[in-house]
């Protein structure tokens, strides 16, 4: 039998043990589990009490169990779910007795989402925003996510493959009437009032503003500066616990620590780097040339100075890549330390004076980081597009609109071409065409039970 054709069964809450464990059962055989465990079926979509047996007629848990008849179900398929108590002694018997039934077995990862992809209870967006919904750690990645798996993208991406497919519909029927004298032309004018509309609303989703696909990641700060400034107290005081050690020490720090932070919804990644300075200790050598890599690659850097020590250009020029024309002076901040030391000096315009160490300047220092973050990622609640694959697909699609408008005039079969490749890459981006290599990529990322 096909693994496909085969039923699955896995554990479909959170980790063991709980007070209540949920096990999922999908495929041919779902009915047949839970009336070997149950006895009996409960009503569809109805909880029942049963309790379960072993294959020789011993007790295995008191229980509640659902049935839900395919394809009314999350997969599509017959489903059967058992509401166990979340003991690990529970689910070991629970699954070896499923385990035994023929033709079911053990789940792999994100393989019922898949199913329920394949059966057509979703689209490939929805699919990723589900995992995006998973993994959400913010409230703002929440909202993101749950407005794709709810269709935000997938609804205007089947209307925009409906609408080119009617475009294309029309310009290949002036094909066929070809020698009908006025009739191609009839039909050319609606079609390319159809394509010009169709692509200038997917010109303007590209187009709008924000970092929507970099919300799943996160913003990433680097803190940098030479060693012994503050750099492991800021880090703490911004995770408001101790992750970094502290030590009057420099050099403490030899490999990259990283934090991850929740300002107003948006998700920051603090990283805690190495001293930047020239050294002879092996060890620490690795560390800095770490340090400036996390430091090229972050969003932001901040500087950590003491005090009212000058401002380093060629330590400032070590966050540069070489040749790097896209970052700019402000994503680089200068953070003084030590505020409460200082003899009452002023600190020029645009920095930032902190005391890492009591806690001075934090408060602004956190203020200034959520606005960044608010003007990096920009007006998300409305964005469209999430992922790289997304924005490359719906990139395809647009290009193809206007080259079949460059090319209607020339030659209406020229243009059909460009028409069918537009509903291709759409297509693609709903996963109901030729898109089996991504499959696997998506679905592996999911845990197991879903």
């Amino acid at each position: 039998m096909h693994p496909r054709d085969q039923t699955i069964f896995a554990l479909s809450s959170g980790r063991t043990p709980s007070a209540i464990a949920v096990v999922r059962v999908s495929g041919p055989q779902a009915g047949l589990a839970l009336t070997t465990l149950a006895g009996k079926l409960p009503a569809p979509r109805r909880a029942g009490r049963r309790l379960l047996r072993d294959g020789a007629g011993q007790p295995i848990d008191d229980a509640v169990v659902l049935w839900f008849p395919g394809p009314a179900s999350a997969t599509g398929e017959d489903v059967a779910e058992f509401h166990v108590h979340g003991g690990r002694a529970v689910l070991s018997v629970l699954f070896a007795e499923i385990a035994v039934i023929p033709n079911i077995r053990a789940a792999e990862p994100g393989e019922f989402t898949r199913r329920a992809f394949e059966n057509g209870k979703l689209d490939l967006t929805e699919a990723e925003g589900l995992d995006d919904l998973i993994h959400a750690d913010t409230d703002r990645q929440r909202r993101q996510a749950l407005r794709q798996l709810q269709g935000l993208l997938g609804d205007r991406a089947r209307d925009w493959r409906e609408r080119v497919i009617e475009a294309s519909a029309l310009i290949e029927a002036g094909i066929d009437f070809s020698d009908e004298g006025d009739v191609p032309a009839e039909l050319r004018a609606p079609a390319i009032k159809a394509i010009e509309a169709l692509h200038g609303e997917i010109t303007k989703v590209l187009a709008a503003r924000g970092h929507s696909e970099r919300l799943r990641e996160g913003l990433v700060v680097a803190i940098a500066g030479e060693p012994n400034v503050g750099k492991s107290t800021l880090i703490n005081q911004l995770a408001r616990r101790e992750v970094a050690i502290v030590s009057p020490h420099a050099g403490t720090t030899r490999d990259v620590i990283e934090v991850q932070l929740d300002l107003d919804g948006y998700p920051v990644t603090v990283i805690d780097t190495a001293g930047i300075r020239k050294t002879d200790d092996p060890v620490e050598q690795e560390g800095v040339r770490r340090a400036r890599a996390r430091a090229e690659d972050a969003d932001l850097v901040l500087w950590l100075m003491e005090g009212e020590q000058a401002v380093d250009p060629d330590a400032m020029r070590s966050l540069w890549k070489s040749g790097d024309s896209d970052r700019s002076e402000g994503s680089v901040w200068i953070v003084r330390n030590k505020i409460d030391l200082m003899a009452g000096g002023t600190r020029p315009s645009g920095e930032f004076g902190i005391s890492a160490r009591r806690g001075d300047g934090i408060p602004e220092l956190v203020d200034a980081l959520v606005k960044f973050s608010s003007e990096f990622f920009g007006a998300t609640e409305g964005a469209v597009v999430t992922r790289a694959r997304q924005r490359d697909l719906l990139s395809q699609t647009s290009e193809s609109l206007r080259r079949s408008l460059d090319l209607v005039e020339d030659g209406e079969e020229l243009a059909a071409e460009e028409l069918r490749a537009a509903a291709y890459a759409l297509g693609r981006l709903l996963g109901r065409v030729d898109v089996e290599d991504v499959l696997g990529a998506i679905f592996q990322k999911f845990c197991i039970g879903k």
